[in-house]
């Protein structure tokens, strides 16, 4: 059975993922260091994790398999669930695969080595939009599709 697991702390789209779980009946872990308002719903379960680096990233990796979905924006974690089965998406509706988990996690690790190099060059990125909200909730749609035919 498909299960869902969010990387909580900083996700946008939760409330979305939660509407389109219990459309489907699934299970969703919402992991997170705290600090959330936990969900209601009986499918939906709140896991938090202790205090520390990568603590909530490690507890997905260490479940996460082979037909279930991670919602992410952490390219280490996202390159640890795809070698391990799973299908990830970004809370754009971005599906990081075999096929592109390389580049990204390069073009990841570039970035930080440009930002360390320019003091001057940090943060930016475009903001998330509702274009980004409307890709991810077809995109979530397409994953659960995909992970019910295997």
């Amino acid at each position: 059975m498909t299960a869902i697991y969010i990387d909580a702390d900083a996700c946008p789209v939760k409330a979305e993922a939660e509407r389109v779980i219990t459309r489907h009946k699934l299970h969703m872990f919402v992991v997170s260091n705290g600090g959330l308002r936990p969900s209601q719903n009986p499918l939906v379960e709140n896991v938090i994790v202790p205090e520390g680096p990568d603590i909530a990233d490690m507890w997905i990796a260490d479940r996460a398999g082979v037909g279930d979905i991670v919602v992410t924006g952490d390219i280490p974690l996202a390159a640890k669930c795809v070698e391990a089965g799973a299908r990830v998406l970004k809370h754009n509706g971005e599906a990081l695969t075999q096929a592109n988990i390389g580049n990204v996690l390069a073009t990841r690790d570039l970035m930080a080595d440009l930002r360390a190099a320019d003091p001057f060059r940090q943060g930016g990125g475009k903001g998330f939009t509702k274009a980004d909200r409307s890709r991810f909730l077809e995109a979530l749609e397409r994953e659960i599709r995909a992970a019910s035919r295997r």
